[in-house]
């Protein structure tokens, strides 16, 4: 097979790797030449574990390749993926501009039967959206070329997207005629032989899928954090808590660690896209705001155990961030707790030093010279007032706090991921704050009684 997929960033890029690794032959399409360019010769512009060696195999091998031109990039192919942005508009709902140009430009080139799958995260109906795009096109050179249109959503992890997308949970695919459904799954036959399952079902529901798992596990994250917040106060561990619930098979073991709030390019757009929809259908998915509301108020929550502890005036104070991306294995700080964190800190005074083993680059995009940039975990220690764990990398979790002692000014850790065991903080007489656990070494949580009717 010949597929085109349009659009090299994240979701873009690591599908018509992954696709190409199968034996397809994939032409990438991406108007950014610099990017192209790069791609060309190997050079990977994202973060992602595997990638690079991946690409470089099936560049060496010729079974993909990159072009700003997508009339030539759709030639001969028999499927056409777009995998462009869908930003969040000011309302939260998902902007379909990018997506509906590709549709248009497409139906400006395409000259035979194409299956148009739309593989980027998409509002339920916009596959129709894509197909009255495409006919309108083709109405403008008054020719008949036939098409169909198909969802495909993505749910990939970022920090392990080459074994989510090789070894799936399910493959999800909508589709409206049998000769769609037949292209696809010849497409997937590389799969379906792994054993590997193969999900056909309506366009609507596909695209519903999509929305609704991501909104399901923000929930569960949401959730724990509430339920974080409510052991502190009453006296409870929720590492305790986590496991008890987390041994019973119906809700089970993922998604349920309590820390500072999730972010990245999927979860806060995607339950905020799922919102409006239901807004638009007179609908109110009242447990999805509750949702929203929660993640946003625990973004701030370590900037509150901070406060609580110095004050609200940290002018003069320094403060070390371990971590800015918003998970581990990833350098995408977008709606990454960090930045809140950081914009808090700042706003009251406080200076603040940095690092993360990769996103460095990023941070310096977006954050400028409000902050300092650490060479390593251990310069952005140095006469520091309190070190913050914010992302959990695994460089974080031993470190070696005999330097720490050295470089600190304060024997004082805010962990906003429990990372580290607080018997061993409260054995070397650290001061330290985690998510949903007593602290240690500091100004116990004041437990508030029980009203009894």
């Amino acid at each position: 097979m010949k597929i085109t997929v349009v659009g090299t960033g994240y979701v873009g890029l690591v599908s018509g790797t992954c696709f190409a690794e199968t034996g397809i032959d994939v032409t990438c399409v991406d108007i950014d030449k610099k990017k192209v360019d790069m791609l060309l010769n190997g050079e990977v512009p994202i973060y992602e574990p595997g990638l690079d060696a991946l690409l470089a195999r099936n560049l060496e091998k010729g079974r993909i390749t990159f072009t700003t031109s997508l009339a030539k990039g759709i030639k001969d192919s028999d499927a056409v993926f777009i995998a462009v942005g869908t930003p969040p508009d000011e309302d939260g709902s998902a902007d379909l501009k990018y997506v509906l140009g590709v549709a248009r430009e497409i139906g400006r080139h395409m000259e035979d039967y194409k299956v148009i799958i739309t593989k980027s995260t998409v509002p339920v109906g916009t596959s129709f959206k894509v197909k009255a795009a495409v006919q309108e096109e083709l109405a403008k050179r008054k020719v008949d070329i036939p098409f169909d249109v198909a969802s495909n959503p993505e749910f990939l992890k970022e920090g392990s997207a080459i074994d989510d997308f090789l070894k799936p949970d399910r493959i999800v695919v909508g589709v409206e005629s049998e000769r769609a459904e037949k292209t696809l799954k010849r497409l997937y036959k590389p799969f379906l032989m792994n054993g590997h399952p193969l999900l056909f079902m309506d366009i609507f529901s596909s695209e519903m899928t999509k929305y609704a798992a991501n909104s399901m596990l923000a929930t569960k994250i949401s959730f724990m954090n509430d339920i974080a917040n409510l052991c502190e106060l009453v006296g409870a561990n929720v590492d305790l808590v986590r496991k008890g619930i987390g041994s019973d098979a119906r809700i089970g073991n993922k998604f349920i660690y309590p820390g500072t709030g999730y972010g990245g390019s999927c979860f806060p757009k995607d339950v905020q896209a799922l919102v409006r929809t239901a807004d638009e259908y007179g609908h109110s998915l009242d447990v999805l705001k509750a949702v929203e509301s929660v993640n946003y108020r625990q973004k701030s929550k370590l900037v509150e155990k901070i406060k609580a502890h110095f004050g609200e005036n940290l002018k003069g104070k320094q403060f070390g961030i371990w971590g800015l991306a918003f998970k581990p294995k990833t350098d995408d700080m977008r709606e990454a707790p960090s930045l809140v964190i950081i914009e808090q800190l700042l706003a009251m005074g406080a200076q603040v030093r940095v690092y993360d083993p990769v996103a460095m680059e990023e941070a310096k995009h977006t954050l400028k010279d409000t902050v300092v940039y650490a060479k390593d975990e251990y310069d952005a220690c140095i006469e520091v007032d309190a070190m913050l764990l914010v992302t959990e990398w695994s460089e974080f979790r031993m470190p070696n706090f005999r330097i720490l002692d050295k470089l600190m000014n304060n024997k004082l850790i805010f962990d906003g991921r429990n990372v580290y065991d607080p018997e061993e903080m409260k054995d070397l007489e650290y001061t330290y704050y985690s998510i949903g656990r007593e602290t240690v070494n500091g100004p116990k949580s004041e437990k508030k009684q029980r009203v009894v009717a």
